[in-house]
């Protein structure tokens, strides 16, 4: 069809206008692949994206939806042909091209995945780009030696999506996850997916005099920060790795040297939106062996593109669990 339906922010007067209308398949911008869209996902930047909040989108007017899962319409590219089923994660969707929250979107191929082999459409943007960067920390801590046996792994922002697909992965591969969270009502969820046991995320946010406190971590996965990820640093085991991601307790961090230059903590920072070709393939294929489906399953809650906006909000207040999957048909 050469229109499609889709959510199109706009400004007005310095204010963010967002309207469901019919959108040309000629007003898409530039890319090699086009994909007949199927699913996205909502992640906290798609939050601050339909809200209107600033510091997401950089050009306008814009499709946003960082994620995206379909099936290949046209392509000039000769690692995809029509038909093939398709991911894309975060690359510059909903920042500086349209993204996910359409029922077309055209996207260069260097940041198209072909889906591997098990995985649908659907479970696809049940990983999305939080799944995506939640397999990533796993890899960058596996590369600085951290593995299974060993000492306690923190889990942060546990009931959001980087958090329970990460506590999915880690209690497959044999990790004793401890996830960090502030509410109670998710402690059996949390424990469902794999966690072996549930730290209040105050104890972690303390504040606290001392540059060094017990050791108690073998790694972390962090997408907090903040406080969090500064009660983290105190509290590693000497050589070990947090892998942080995310800003949801805010940008600042007040620590020390202390930590670095006397127990040999990494703090290893994950980007994934600048991952090349190589790297996203690398981290699908692990996701395909070491999330169980039936796990990501239970986090995912199909909702229709009609109520994103609402759901933007309850992101941002911390009010939503797992993955919520957007229908851009419904």
């Amino acid at each position: 069809m050469s229109t499609f339906r889709g959510l199109l922010l706009s400004q007005t007067d310095g204010k963010t206008v967002a309207t469901f209308q019919d959108l040309q398949t000629e007003s898409l911008p530039a890319g090699d692949v086009l994909i007949r869209v199927a699913y996205s996902s909502l992640n906290y930047k798609d939050g601050l994206a339909v809200t209107g909040k600033p510091g997401v989108i950089r050009n306008w007017p814009m499709v946003p939806g960082i994620d995206l899962a379909g099936t290949v319409e046209e392509s000039s590219s000769e690692d995809f042909f029509p038909g093939d089923e398709v991911a894309v994660t975060g690359c510059g969707t909903s920042e500086t091209f349209w993204g996910g929250y359409a029922q077309k979107a055209r996207i260069n191929s260097e940041y198209v995945v072909k889906l591997p082999a098990g995985i649908t459409l659907q479970q696809s943007m049940g990983v999305g780009t939080a799944g995506f960067t939640a397999m990533q920390c796993v890899m960058a801590l596996e590369e600085r030696g951290m593995a299974p046996g060993g000492r306690e792994v923190a889990v942060t922002g546990a009931g959001g999506g980087v958090g329970s697909v990460a506590i999915a992965i880690l209690a497959k591969l044999g990790y004793r996850v401890v996830a960090s969270t502030g509410r109670e009502e998710l402690h059996d969820y949390l424990k469902d997916l794999g966690a072996a046991d549930i730290i209040d995320r105050s104890v972690l946010s303390a504040s606290s005099k001392k540059p060094l406190e017990s050791e108690r971590w073998g790694g972390a996965v962090d997408s907090v920060g903040g406080d969090t990820l500064a009660g983290l640093l105190r509290t590693m085991a000497v050589g070990t790795s947090i892998a942080a991601c995310g800003l949801a307790g805010g940008m600042a961090l007040n620590t020390t040297v202390i930590p670095f230059i006397l127990r040999g903590v990494n703090l290893i920072g994950i980007d994934s939106v600048r991952t090349k070709q190589a790297q996203r393939r690398a981290v699908w294929a692990r996701l395909s062996r070491d999330l169980p489906l039936h796990a990501l399953d239970s986090i995912i809650d199909v909702q229709p593109l009609s109520n994103v906006i609402a759901l933007g909000e309850k992101i941002l207040q911390g009010n939503t669990r797992g993955r919520i999957v957007i229908d851009v048909s419904a």
